[in-house]
């Protein structure tokens, strides 16, 4: 049965009259300089132990993930990106292509002169979203980049790897370049595995650009979140690196809630902003993937909710987002629903309760029989930003220029300054593995 509505807002246009306001915001307000010595190039000794400030208006607290339990009220929901890593980053040794890998072996040498690397960005369009690909054997299609590429003069790439006993023919051709970008096919000799397996043959741990050095076991385990579980991003959503079992345990026993969506985060979440104003940058588009029971739940909850990490913010915000979308086109088609860039800005003045555009969302998705909403989002968050869902944030610091530091100052404004002046000051760890904070939304 669909939802029922008295709100005139459906039906009545002028509702839907929004102007645009995109923000024209010069990036280099969102310099500030970022020592060497205070980007964590390896984790902490244990996951929870990592710095911790808290903000209200004013910085009020400072601890460790371990106790972020106290300060946070009970009942309060925290809602979680549970993708997962791939090992997006292949290397192929053209001297060496026959050489056999085995399962337990550790990190593949690299030698930058005889070594093709190609790294995975997205599945193409045919094996879309990216589970088809991860779930393919025999062959896939992904977008990749590719270094050393013009050292790759043979049709195919070539590595034998070993697998329980059996020799894996693991093979990459180049179907088509765009971009920089290039179209890659992946073939293999045994239909009883699939790509996700090959990759964890294969692959490496893609570290970001920022940590100077290799990928170490300890990599395998640490970047990645305790829980995740749905395999597709190429990037760790990293604010829930520093939840242990012991922090999750905490949080139940004060009745704090857990949820859980997906956003596979791209490697663009790297992609520094080259334009000088904010609204020439293209925002990078990642699959997003909720429960259709997740969007009832944030439509029935009265308590606060807090995303853990700005892909979970960006997921949540970008459901309000979609369901608007419906409600000025009821008649959209599931291939059409995904959100562009700026859909938020064009519409910022809408006066449509979160109530009303999860409504829309879950009528649209019972009309085309859908237990999980599927889709992409480019969803921008910068300053003047509405947040409709979102009542709190966990992050770490990020870097100067960034997307992400736009998304901390629609939150606390100018005031970011002097919050990473003051964990700058005082020895607090930067970027993926590095320390982070705890904001509230004032709405």
């Amino acid at each position: 049965m669909l939802i029922a509505v008295d709100n005139p807002i459906f039906t009545v246009n002028m509702y839907l009259c929004a102007m645009s306001v995109r923000p024209i915001i010069p990036i280099k307000d969102f310099d500030y300089s970022l020592p060497n010595d205070r980007i964590a190039f390896t984790p902490a000794p244990n996951r929870d132990e990592s710095k911790l400030i808290i903000w209200n208006n004013t910085i009020i607290a400072e601890d460790q993930y371990k106790n972020i339990a106290t300060h946070i009220p009970a009942n309060t929901i925290l809602v979680f990106n549970n993708s997962k890593v791939i090992a997006a980053r292949i290397l192929f040794n053209k001297q060496e292509s026959n050489q056999q890998v085995a399962v337990q072996s550790s990190i593949q040498k690299e030698n930058s002169n005889s070594s093709i690397e190609i790294f995975c960005l997205e599945p193409t369009i045919e094996y879309c979203p990216v589970q088809i690909a991860m779930q393919s054997n025999i062959k896939v299609q992904w977008v990749c980049l590719v270094g050393g590429a013009k050292k790759w003069k043979e049709q195919f790439l070539t590595k034998t790897l070993l697998y329980q006993g059996q020799e894996i023919i693991f093979k990459a051709e180049k179907i088509d370049q765009t971009e920089g970008k290039f179209i890659i096919e992946f073939s293999w000799n045994n239909s009883n595995m699939i790509f996700s397996q090959l990759l964890s043959l294969a692959g490496l741990i893609p570290l970001p650009p920022y940590i100077q050095r290799k990928a170490t076991d300890q990599d395998k385990d640490r970047y990645q979140t305790t829980y995740a579980i749905e395999e597709g991003s190429v990037a760790a959503p990293t604010a829930g690196l520093h939840f242990s079992k012991a922090v999750f345990d905490s949080l139940l026993i004060k009745n704090i809630q857990s949820q859980f969506v997906t956003l596979h985060v791209g490697a663009g979440t790297f992609m520094p902003v080259k334009s000088e104003t904010i609204d020439q940058h293209i925002m990078h588009a990642e699959f997003m993937d909720v429960q259709k029971s997740m969007i009832e739940y944030l439509l029935n909850t009265k308590e606060k909710i807090i995303a853990v990490g700005t892909t979970s913010l960006r997921t949540l915000e970008s459901l309000y987002w979609l369901g608007i979308k419906i409600i000025k086109n009821e008649e959209i088609k599931t291939s059409e629903l995904h959100l562009t860039q700026w859909e938020a800005s064009d519409n910022i003045d809408i006066k449509i309760s979160k109530e009303e555009a999860l409504i829309a969302l879950l009528n649209w998705m019972q009309l085309h029989e859908l237990d999980q909403l599927i889709t992409t989002t480019q969803l921008i968050i910068t300053p003047g930003y509405p947040f409709k869902i979102c009542n709190g944030l966990v992050t770490n610091f990020h870097q100067p220029k960034s997307t992400l530091l736009l998304i901390i100052a629609a939150i606390v404004g100018d005031e970011w300054k002097n919050i990473y002046q003051f964990a700058l000051d005082n020895d607090y760890r930067f970027l993926s593995y590095g320390d982070g904070c705890l904001f509230w939304i004032n709405q």
